[in-house]
Parts: C-alpha cells; sequence; structure tokens
C-alpha cells in the first residue's frame, strides 16, 4: 500500500492553492494524497470552485483525492463569513472533525500515514502528533518571514513595541527592517489578536510536533535567510519552490480569486487581448482575493493608469466594481483588441505573467503573487496592504531589486512614477535583467535535480518511510513475539 499524505488546509485561496500544487506533485510520485478543509468556511472564503465531496483525480503515478471535514453548522446556504469569523470557526469546529476524518480513513482501509497542514490550523498538527501521525507543515510565505517570526516568539524583546516604535530589528541572515517592513503579526497592536496567537502555535510546532517545514520558495533566492534559520532549527528546512501549476497558468491570483462567473471563454479573453498588445506595453494590475483599497486608492490607481498612457490590465473583484471611477470602466468596458484597456473581474494570472505583452506587474505583494511574478522574469510595483507584505514589498525592492514600491497613500502621479521607472526608465533595463535572472534561476530550481526538486524528493522519501500508526503497532507486536518487547518509537 502506497503512504497516504493529507494536506489540512486554511481555507482561504491563497492557503489552498500552494497546497494543492504541492499535493499534486507529490501525488506525482505514486502517493496517495488527500485534500481538506473546513467546507462552510470554504464558501466563506470564495473557493468556489474547489471540487466536489469524493472526487478524485489520477496524477502521474498516484492519486489526489477531495473530501471535506464534517461540520455540523454547514447548512448550505454558502453564507460569507469574514476572515475573523472564519478563523474562530475553523479553530473551533477543526479539531474533533480531524480526528474523526482520520479515523474514517483508516476504516476505509487507506490509513493516514503523514499529514501537511499550512498557516492558521496548527490544530491539525497537535490533533495528528496524538495519533502518532508524523506532520509537516507547508510554509506558504518566504523563508525569510518565517525567520522573523521564529525569532520573535524567541526573543521578543529584540522586537518593537508600542512604547518604543525605532528599535531597528536585526536578525540572523536577514537585512535591518524598521517597523513598517515588518509583518502585521508582530507588531504590537497585533500579536496578540487570534491571528497572532494561531501563528504563534503553528510557528511554535517547529519545536513541538513537525519534522519538515516545506517553505514555498527556491534556495538561491533566499540563501542567507535558509542557512541562518537551519542554524536555530532542529527540523529539515526544505524550499520546494515555486509551487506553480503546470505551466506556469495556476488560475488566479496571489490569492487566486476564482470566477464562478467566468467560463474558458472569458478567460481565452484576457489573452486574446493580451495577443493584441506590444510586446512588454501592458501594466497588469491584481490585488488579491481579500484587499480592498477602498475609493480614494482605487480612483488614484485609476487615475494612474490613465496617466501612463500604456495599455492596462486590471483585475477588479466584482465587489469592488463600483468603486473604479465610472469613466474608466466605460473606456475599458467591452474592451477588445482595438481597446488600450481591458477591466476583469478575474484571470489566469500565471497566463498572464508569463505573456510577452506584459511589461510590469502591480501587486500587494502576496507571496504567491511574488513567485508568479518571478517565475515569470515580470518587474514589479509592489502595495503592500496586510500581513506579510509589507517584507516581502521590502525583500523585492531590496533584495532581489525585481521593482519599486509603491507609497501609500497612493496618488495617480505616484503610480504613473512607479510604473515608469520600471518600465522605461533608466533603472528599467537594470530591473527587468534582474527580474530575468530570478525566473532563470526558479527554472532550475524545479528543474530535474534542482535544489528543490532534490529537496522535494528528500521529503517524498522520508513519507515513504514512514508508517501509519496501526501499521507501527503491527510491526512492533510481530518483532515482540520473534525477539522480545520493542521500543515502538525504535520501529
Amino acid at each position: 500500500m502506497e503512504p497516504h499524505v493529507l494536506l489540512v488546509s486554511f481555507p482561504m485561496q491563497g492557503h489552498v492553492n500552494p497546497l494543492l500544487r504541492l499535493g499534486r506533485r507529490l501525488a506525482a510520485t505514486g502517493l496517495l494524497v488527500t485534500f481538506t478543509t473546513v467546507r462552510l468556511a470554504a464558501a466563506g472564503g470564495r473557493l468556489r470552485d474547489v471540487p466536489e465531496d469524493g472526487a478524485c483525480a489520477d496524477v502521474g503515478l498516484g492519486r489526489l483525492r477531495f473530501e471535506y471535514l464534517r461540520d455540523d453548522d454547514d447548512d448550505g446556504d454558502g453564507d460569507e463569513l469574514s476572515p475573523n469569523d472564519m478563523l474562530s470557526h475553523v479553530t473551533a469546529v477543526g479539531p474533533s472533525a480531524l480526528a474523526e476524518f482520520i479515523d474514517g480513513q483508516a476504516d476505509a482501509g487507506r490509513p493516514v500515514t503523514y499529514v501537511v497542514n499550512n498557516i492558521f490550523v496548527p490544530w491539525a498538527l497537535d490533533v495528528a502528533a496524538g495519533m502518532g501521525i508524523p506532520c509537516a507543515m507547508l510554509w506558504i510565505q518566504p523563508c525569510s518571514v518565517l525567520s522573523i517570526y521564529y525569532h520573535f516568539y524567541e526573543s521578543p524583546e529584540a522586537f518593537p513595541t508600542a512604547a518604543d516604535p525605532d528599535v531597528p530589528v536585526e536578525l540572523p541572515g536577514l537585512p535591518v527592517m524598521a517597523m513598517d517592513e515588518l509583518p502585521f503579526m508582530v507588531r504590537p497592536e497585533y500579536a496578540q489578536c487570534l491571528w497572532g496567537d494561531t501563528l504563534r502555535a503553528q510557528v511554535g510546532a517547529i519545536k513541538r510536533t513537525v519534522s519538515w517545514v516545506l517553505v514555498n520558495s527556491f534556495y538561491e533566492l533566499e540563501r542567507s535567510a535558509v542557512d541562518a534559520l537551519r542554524v536555530h532549527t532542529t527540523v529539515k528546512l526544505a524550499p520546494i519552490g515555486p509551487l506553480l501549476e503546470h505551466g506556469h497558468d495556476n488560475g488566479g491570483g496571489d490569492d487566486d480569486a476564482p470566477a464562478p462567473a467566468l467560463g474558458a471563454e472569458d478567460n481565452d479573453r484576457c489573452v486574446a487581448w493580451l495577443d493584441a498588445q506590444p510586446p512588454r506595453s501592458v501594466v497588469y494590475v491584481a490585488f488579491g482575493s481579500l484587499v480592498n483599497i477602498g475609493r480614494d486608492e482605487t480612483a488614484a490607481v485609476a487615475e494612474g493608469l490613465v496617466a501612463t498612457g500604456r495599455p492596462f490590465l486590471w483585475v477588479v473583484r466584482d465587489d469592488s466594481r463600483d468603486l473604479v471611477p465610472e469613466a474608466v470602466l466605460a473606456a475599458c468596458r467591452g474592451a477588445g483588441g482595438d481597446k488600450a484597456c481591458k477591466i476583469t473581474a478575474w484571470c489566469p494570472q500565471g497566463r498572464v505573467l508569463a505573456h510577452g505583452a506584459v511589461g510590469c506587474f502591480v501587486t500587494h505583494c502576496g507571496w504567491n503573487s511574488i513567485m508568479e511574478a518571478l517565475a515569470a522574469g515580470v518587474p514589479v510595483v509592489g502595495y503592500p496592504w496586510w500581513s506579510d507584505q509589507f517584507a516581502n514589498a521590502k525583500f523585492l525592492v531590496e533584495d532581489y531589486k525585481v521593482g519599486v514600491r509603491l507609497p501609500a497613500p497612493v496618488t495617480g502621479g505616484e503610480f504613473r512614477a512607479c510604473v515608469d521607472r520600471v518600465m522605461s526608465g533608466p533603472e528599467a533595463a537594470v530591473i527587468r535583467k534582474r527580474a530575468m535572472h530570478w525566473k532563470h534561476e526558479a527554472a532550475a530550481a524545479v528543474a530535474d535535480g534542482g535544489s528543490s526538486d532534490r529537496s522535494l524528493q528528500d521529503f517524498v522519501d522520508h513519507v515513504r518511510r514512514s508508517k501509519a500508526p496501526k501499521e507501527l503497532a503491527r510491526l512492533a507486536q510481530d518483532i515482540q513475539n520473534k525477539n522480545g518487547p520493542v521500543n515502538p518509537i525504535l520501529v
């Protein structure tokens, strides 16, 4: 029987997509992989196009299954939950539902031999460890941010406080960082909230329950951060990214907002529109499925886009469409190849970024989007809003050197100036060259024998050596029958 890896995700699209991409890679090696999350909260998290409960697909040599956790509060009405309510709900119902789920898998003849979770479901690791199942986590932010959190929970005195906000943060393998460059969850006003407490539990699992931390990044990009963090931890820290869909067509943005109202024809229109634009001419703008920049900022972005005089493709969710000035909507409405702008509720971001017409990417700096931009070799204008995005923007500009950061609150003039800097200014050629450098490095990392490919294969080999609790007990009993009592931990 092949090992059975259970993936447990927080039900937001930016969490689900990288874990699913990992699942496909694991399944392709011959493993049985099951993906699960809490279904009711998934509806609130805009996961409109997740496969049906019980769906199963052959992937390479293995299989990828979809089976969701029991949720007694799921009445099927699809009401959306706020992010805070979603976290509270998932935390409340998840542990018992997961324990029941794992028992059910064993009863069905496919015992879980390994559990992998992602951020904001730390209880999945506790449940698995309590049932004797080995665990790993997929870290869906940069290793540099993981290092920030790890050191914050180890030595909070080294970080700014409300009383002393100007303390510079100096951590091994990282640049010096100021308060406004740190992730939200280490800032005084957020560190003690529910999100901060949940993140603390997740990072704390590195010492308690996990043996591997898989990172959606690649070693060449974060060499100093990876090397420094490895010195401070005993777990196997393994960059395995970029985690992208086959052909770099991931079907969405950083949070990969799905498009329940859009079909293949609508997606093709985005690409067809790009086909009609000159090479490296298009400004692509997308802020994910959660960020809402508000009416004034949306108007400033619209003003700046028009002022650039360049063709632009702007992803504006339906819940934000009324924030866009009517004049801009009218100019883009029904845009075909002869129009200089296109506004859409969703687009296949992987295909867009890989398209030769795209000259820069204006992004909120979610890590999935950054990985996609680096893999495509596209210069970036960073516009961070929350969570890890401020740190990501700093790394983009100062470490990876592939773009500039847009000041906030933005004005139309600043927007235009930033786009010009990365597309036609004196720095543009150097930025473009650096972006292409990371494109080649990312491709090499995931290619056969590359750093990420080797790390993933090492993890697969480790999983194959793991056994389900019942298998361990049976093996221990067999050995005891032959040789006397045995410590099952040593089996």
